[in-house]
């Protein structure tokens, strides 16, 4: 049992026939949008619910599947029930789109059977005639027109009347030369059909100078349309074969009408059909619309509701760019009955009509906006209580109505119903209202039924928190900004905020003094800690959620430590392998070196010269092979005067150079390719070493920590506004970390410009055996002023 009768409209389900409606290709759709109905056997609403999740399914995949020509051919079939009677062309050719487009669906279900199980069953009823589609598809064309093939006759004639129509034209064409020529026609005129006849214009002053038949006039009447008497025959000839035509046309028409009449019932099933489809996918695409699911079926009585939204709410705050917050609410064996309470505006009767509209939305099939871990069950009588009932024509006030539709709840409802009532008991004297609103919550409560309830009677709470199978809510507000927070809380009773609202919109204390003295120390203490009480949850909750927030990014964090970890160890594995394996050949080196040195000296005997080569030898390799830790890696200082010639390094860096002429307390050095001024005191000379070893080979000096290198070494290295000598030395120093680290690609940014850092930069990077390749970044993200290095 639905009440009261106006149900759909108290909770909006009109407004979602009406979506649905304009998702509806045509109206063989909304036909079935208008018979919806609330359901309360199991099976069918999950059918239902199962075939449009199934279509929400076809529709985000991106699958293709007919969307157009849903034609209602109603008319058209009525009209093939009469005999003797034919369909005009234009309907033949709904028909044949109609034909098409069923065979489309049945073409794409019989290949996704397994994908769409309850999409394929609605295809069994149909029985189809191929032979009928294609006897109609080859004698039309791809404008609904007969072709000329339709029948041999038909061709016949068709063609002869082309053949008279272009002789017809071609002696129109001479005499209306001749009239031109003559100045009997106006400017720039041509042949034309007045009353399927051609004629030619003639200005009216000279219709009598040329002999013929006048069909017309043009509107000013300057014109007239006459048909020379010359072509008379051939028109005539024309006008015979064009009824001629007709008489075929309507012939082959009848023939193809009497081929359908014993397909009508089969027909009648395809548009049937083809109207369910159109249905499904409308609840398809209203279901995406408003983030629908299916939802779980709750084994035993009760729902429990996760992320619930409004679906109307949930479009209209999404048009301008808001979310709706969502409610969380269940009611279940113990808790029947929620009694909230809190503030006007709080969000109270937008709860229970989103609990109505998403039942009553369940139950007649449609999904519905919660999160896909609720649970629906199903109430076979749904009883509302909401809005301004007061009654003119019978008499009522609001109260009475209220009372009303109270008798008729008690008298009907019981433990499979789900009642909802917004303002228990208002509208008259409080209390006497709160007093009968608590001896109906009793009767209520005895029925065993289900429902929502709101107020803001006091004595409701008390009676919801002593009593079992009842619950208190409270919609949450926000008493330090006094601001509704549109959360429902399930547990505990709300305050109204009566006096705080008032003092915020400017009551005068003296007024909002006045009001807690009549309410009552008692009331006004009690009201005031269930404000408190609400706003330290408030705060709280608030506080919850930004551990919550912290703790997401510690193990964010912590999971990136784990991963930057084993990169690090798996790095010094692979630089200690390599290590490894140098030292191993070295020493190898070194052994075969030895062998060689003592086979020499055998061989020599008692040749001094030869034996102290041999030792020469031997010295030098080992000299060679020793590695001190004082040894640095690629200089080493030298003692002496600096002069031209000598090798130099500036100090503190790494950057060495050679001397080319020294002015005063001015060096000018030889970087590489470059030359620059450096100043005398901050140079020191050096001994020229191997430029550099492998860069694998490179050791970490003591106290560097390589998970500081990782955490902190960036793929991009700004250089742009450094000076020359102030390049090298920071370009080597990032480049031992990178090949370290064993990072693939770098990117030097050093500006376009006129080009001198750039050629620093590749002239310099040319020696490195790491570097497999160097080019420009794409023009869109850089171009030339920023070096791409790719390691080997």
């Amino acid at each position: 049992m639905l009440y009261p009768p106006n149900l759909e409209e108290k909770l909006g389900f009109d407004k979602i026939r009406a979506v649905l409606l304009e998702k509806c290709e045509s109206n063989l759709g909304a036909q079935f949008v208008s018979k919806i109905k609330y359901a309360t056997d199991r099976n069918s609403i999950d059918k239902w619910l199962e075939q449009t999740h199934e279509f929400t399914r076809i529709i985000q995949s991106g699958e293709l599947f007919p969307n157009a020509n849903y034609i209602d051919v109603s008319s058209h079939l009525k009209k093939v029930q009469m005999e003797n009677s034919f369909l005009l062309e234009e309907e033949f050719f709904d028909l044949l789109l109609v034909f098409k487009t069923a065979d489309q669906c049945l073409s794409f279900f019989s290949q996704k059977r397994e994908d769409y199980p309850e999409l394929v069953q609605l295809t069994h009823p149909l029985l189809w005639n191929d032979e009928l589609l294609w006897s109609i598809d080859r004698k039309f064309d791809e404008r609904g027109k007969l072709k000329d093939n339709a029948s041999a006759l038909l061709a016949d004639i068709r063609k002869g009347i082309n053949a008279e129509q272009q002789r017809l034209r071609k002696v129109l064409d001479g005499i209306l030369r001749r009239a031109q020529k003559d100045g009997f026609t106006p400017d720039d005129v041509s042949i034309t059909i007045r009353e399927g006849r051609m004629v030619i214009p003639v200005l009216a002053e000279y219709k009598r100078r040329v002999r013929g038949f006048v069909h017309g006039e043009s509107a000013t009447g300057q014109t007239v349309y006459l048909e020379p008497s010359e072509v008379l025959e051939i028109n005539n000839e024309v006008r015979e074969l064009q009824y001629a035509e007709k008489r075929e046309v309507i012939r082959i028409l009848t023939a193809l009408t009497d081929e359908v009449r014993p397909e009508l019932e089969n027909l009648s099933g395809i548009m049937k059909f083809l109207g369910i489809i159109d249905f499904i996918r409308a609840k398809a695409r209203f279901a995406i619309d408003i983030d629908a699911i299916k939802p779980l079926w709750n084994e035993t009585k009760g729902f429990s509701w996760q992320e619930a939204r409004h679906p109307s709410l949930y479009l209209s705050f999404k048009k301008l760019g808001k979310k709706v917050v969502p409610l969380n609410i269940s009611l279940d064996a113990e808790k029947r009955i929620l009694v909230i309470s809190g503030p006007n505006a709080g969000g109270k009767s937008v709860c229970l009509k989103t609990v109505g509209l998403l039942q009553y939305m369940f139950q007649c099939g449609l999904l519905v906006s919660v999160n896909e871990t609720s649970r629906f069950t199903i109430y076979k009588d749904l009883f509302i209580d909401i809005g301004d009932e007061q009654s003119i024509e019978n008499d009522l006030s609001t109260y009475s109505s209220h009372l009303v539709n109270m008798k008729n709840l008690l008298g009907h409802v019981n433990k499979g119903s789900l009642f909802l009532i917004d303002e228990f008991g208002t509208g008259t004297e409080p209390q006497f209202g709160g007093a009968i609103a608590e001896a109906i919550l009793d009767e209520l409560r005895s029925s065993k039924g289900m429902g929502v309830i709101t107020t803001h009677y006091g004595n409701l709470k008390e009676y919801a928190d002593k009593q079992q199978g009842l619950v208190n809510g409270a919609m949450k507000y926000d008493l330090k900004n006094l601001q509704p927070i549109y959360q429902l809380e399930i547990g505990k009773p709300g305050s109204s905020f009566a006096l705080e609202i008032a003092r915020k919109i400017g009551l005068s204390n003296q007024t909002i003094e006045y009001a807690k003295s009549k309410v009552g120390v008692k009331q006004v203490s009690v009201d005031q800690l269930l404000g408190q009480l609400e706003s330290q949850q408030y705060e709280v909750e608030k506080a919850e959620k930004r551990v919550k927030a912290k703790e997401k990014e510690l193990d964010e964090l912590t999971t990136q430590y784990a991963e930057l970890k084993s990169h690090l160890e798996n790095q010094e594995k692979k630089i200690l392998n390599n290590a490894k394996r140098e030292a191993k050949v070295l020493l190898d080196s070194a052994n075969k070196e030895v062998e060689r040195v003592i086979r020499e000296i055998k061989e020599a005997q008692a040749d001094k010269e030869r034996v102290k080569q041999a030792r020469e030898s031997l010295e030098a390799a080992k000299k060679k092979t020793k590695i001190t830790s004082q040894e640095k890696e690629v200089v080493q200082t030298e003692s002496g005067a600096i002069e031209v010639g000598s090798y130099v390094r500036i100090k503190g860096q790494e950057t060495t150079g050679k001397v080319i002429s020294i002015k005063g307390k001015d060096v000018e050095l030889s970087i590489g390719a470059l030359t620059s001024m450096v100043k005398l005191n901050r140079l020191e000379k050096i001994t020229r070493k191997e430029t550099r070893e492998k860069a694998n080979s490179i050791s970490v000096k003591g106290g560097v920590s390589l998970n500081d290198k990782m955490a902190n070494f960036s793929q991009k290295l700004d250089i742009r506004g450094y000076r020359a000598e102030e390049v090298i030395p920071k370009l080597e120093q990032y480049m031992d970390e990178a090949i370290l680290l064993g990072f693939n690609e770098l990117h030097i940014l050093h500006g376009k410009g006129n080009g001198v850092l750039r050629q620093i930069v590749r002239t310099h990077l040319s020696s490195y055996k790491e570097i497999a390749q160097m080019k420009d970044e794409h023009v869109d993200r850089g171009g030339a002023g920023i070096t791409v290095i790719t390691m080997r």
